[in-house]
């Protein structure tokens, strides 16, 4: 099984989804996305994966949300995943993909449901 986080080594929450992970025998594939953005086709797959709406998965809190307006809700979808494309940090973080699913690890237990999913295939 290949497990892939998209981390940020600053963010706890990250920190602590790596090291549940490595607990678990599992050695992830580890994408800092902030160096490494995905693109445009990856963060949608990754939405859909996840179920979420590009709205659902932008992060307020120390970013250019704000500034860069993102509350307007006559923002698309198209535009909305352009902005993270651009700006990664308006990303929320962990994201944790496997073989066959992949979450939003906020907060970092919902790590362990993703594993025991993947694992019961």
């Amino acid at each position: 099984m290949t497990v892939t986080v998209y981390h940020n080594p600053a963010c706890g929450t990250s920190r602590n989804v790596v090291q549940h992970l490595r607990d678990s025998g599992i050695e992830p594939v580890i994408v800092e996305y902030l160096k490494m953005p995905p693109d445009r086709a990856t963060l949608k797959r990754l939405l859909a994966r996840m179920g979420m709406t590009a709205r659902e998965l932008l992060r307020r809190r120390g970013t250019p949300y704000d500034e860069m307006g993102l509350d307007n809700p006559a923002l698309t979808e198209d535009q909305l995943i352009d902005a993270m494309v651009k700006n990664p940090i308006l990303i929320e973080r962990p994201i944790v993909a496997t073989d066959h699913a992949a979450k939003l690890c906020r907060p970092a237990d919902l790590v362990r449901e993703l594993i025991a999913t993947e694992a019961a295939r």
